[in-house]
């Protein structure tokens, strides 16, 4: 338990939330699972399939929209969307890049 603490805490990845949605949309490939991720309106929920689902209510984001593509396989779908939220950018980053 103190080792999978350890590796948890210096694995740690912080997830952009602009207005409880993600900044931008997000298409990333793991193996054969391909996630769709995109930012949705206002009280529209958290709407996606089973496992991609549980990670977004666990990293706080309230509306977004998914599609899996390719596999069904929910490690795979997981560690998509893990990486997912390693290329988000947050609004100020956005906004430096383009000036």
């Amino acid at each position: 338990v103190e080792k999978a603490s350890r590796n948890a805490k210096r694995n740690i990845i912080e997830v952009p939330i602009v207005n409880d949605t993600i900044p931008h949309e997000v298409l990333i490939k793991h193996k054969t699972a391909i996630v769709l991720i995109k930012p949705a309106a206002k009280g529209a929920g958290v709407i996606a399939g089973g496992a991609v689902r549980s990670v977004m209510e666990l990293a706080g984001v309230k509306n977004v929209v998914s599609k899996m593509i390719g596999s069904s396989n929910k490690v795979n779908n997981v560690k998509a969307v893990f990486e997912a939220f390693k290329k988000m950018k947050s609004k100020e980053k956005l906004a430096s890049l383009r000036k």
